[in-house]
């Protein structure tokens, strides 16, 4: 196991490092992380209009349509916003003004979104008198502005900002005077990168009639079935994710910044199975690995900081208890750095095995129904039986499965632990014996 760390942190780590800070992988993952307090919110409004219980569900049934505008307007939309966030963010790395970024970025995004004149359908009902019918003009189609726009968002954000930046570069821009506002003056510097941006999309999109989001979505449908419902897609991050953090990166953040676009995907169709009242098609959306895998954090530490309150190691007795609370919420950065589990060779271990089998019993229990489908983005510092029966939108048979992982974890980590435990008492009482015999 040394042999294989070493490995990691020397041939491994250093181009996983340079990944997780490559500028337009850090762009998409700061551009969809600034968009999940809204989808948060909007997935609270979404169990409102759908709760598990029927007679409470027949209850709200006739205000499903106004309960549901937020969540519309918020997760249906998330592409939207991310597109924004993701230009803002990358424009920032390349040291340009974030704002006209976001904007260049949003507007490639809306234009690869052809709108429709619905006055002819309209009219008609106006005419045959439908109630509350009227005439609506140009409307913009929602379908493909939330996750299902997710990679059109990321290509547009790239296009939009890789444009502005070349054009600046070559400083085809309009100069203003230095007595101009900075406002006006970074408006009229856009323009002709707009221009530019907005005419391309326009030829691709309206005159040779290149569907982009769809061709998008092709493209990538297999990797979405694979990552969504398939044991691969699910073991495969697990053990990437794990294997990262052993060796002292960041896991999440170099496989999330690549694989959430994907997640996010998977989540909103479950979400938009659920508004429309039919059966949810993925299994794996990023809430179950968040409540069925990490539980606890990376690694699915929990069960480890509970067999670390009680150690006969004062040390790790010390680091189980400071770490405990943050645990419960799913922060264990003190137990990763400060047990340490990073380059450790015998924690590493169960740190990868763990939420491997669990990963693997999860997707089986999901599979067979044994436990609901996800598509509720709670948050994430919630506890995990918490969390995880949100998520499903109430399902109780979920915290069972929580509690199974919990302890099955717990089980994996204790042989390695009490080795582990054996090793730091040893080397305390050689300190302490080192210490008596210095004060003498």
């Amino acid at each position: 196991m040394n042999a294989f760390l070493l490995w990691l942190e020397e041939k491994f780590m250093p181009p996983m490092a340079r990944l997780s800070e490559q500028r337009h992988l850090r762009a998409i993952r700061d551009g969809v992380i600034s968009t999940l307090s809204l989808i948060i919110v909007g997935s609270f409004f979404l169990i409102i209009a759908q709760p598990p219980y029927k007679p409470l569900a027949d209850a709200v049934k006739p205000y499903v349509g106004d309960i549901m505008i937020p969540f519309r307007l918020t997760t249906g939309l998330m592409a939207l916003y991310a597109a924004y966030g993701m230009g803002y963010s990358l424009a920032k790395s390349y040291k340009l003004d974030g704002v006209s970024g976001g904007v260049l970025s949003l507007v490639a995004f809306l234009m690869a979104t052809v709108p429709l004149n619905v006055d002819a359908v309209m009219n008609e009902a106006v005419k045959a008198g439908v109630k509350g019918a009227a005439p609506m003009g140009w409307v913009l189609p929602m379908g493909n502005l939330g996750g299902a726009g997710m990679f059109t968002a990321i290509l547009a954000m790239i296009f939009a900002v890789e444009t502005l930046r070349l054009l600046k570069k070559y400083n085809v821009t309009f100069k203003m005077p230095e007595q101009v506002p900075d406002s006006v003056a970074r408006s009229f510097e856009a323009l002709i990168p707009a221009a530019v941006i907005i005419t391309v999309v326009w030829v691709i999109r309206v005159l040779l009639k290149f569907d982009i989001n769809a061709r998008l979505l092709s493209l990538f449908s297999p990797v979405k079935n694979v990552m969504g419902n398939n044991l691969a897609g699910v073991v495969v991050p697990v053990l990437l994710i794990t294997l990262l953090w052993s060796a002292g990166i960041h896991g999440v953040s170099v496989i999330g910044s690549v694989i959430r676009p994907i997640w996010l995907v998977l989540l909103d169709e479950n979400m938009k199975a659920v508004a429309a009242g039919q059966a949810m098609p993925n299994i794996a959306p990023e809430p179950f690995f968040q409540w069925l895998i990490w539980i606890g954090g990376s690694g699915a530490t929990i069960g480890l900081c509970l067999l670390m309150v009680f150690s006969k190691s004062e040390y790790l007795k010390r680091v189980g208890r400071f770490s405990l609370v943050p645990g419960i919420f799913n922060i264990n950065e003190p137990m990763i750095f400060g047990v340490p589990l990073v380059m450790n060779p015998i924690l590493a271990i169960p740190f990868v095995i763990g939420p491997t089998v669990t990963s693997i019993i999860s997707y089986f229990a999901v599979q067979l129904n044994l436990v609901g489908k996800f598509y509720i983005l709670a948050p994430w510092t919630l506890p995990a039986p918490i969390g995880a029966f949100m998520a499903t939108g109430g399902d109780w048979r979920v915290v069972i499965l929580v509690l199974i992982n919990i302890a099955i974890t717990t089980l994996i980590y204790y042989p390695f632990f009490k080795v582990y435990e054996k090793k730091m008492i040893a080397e305390e009482r050689a300190n302490a014996e080192l210490a008596t015999s210095e004060s003498i």
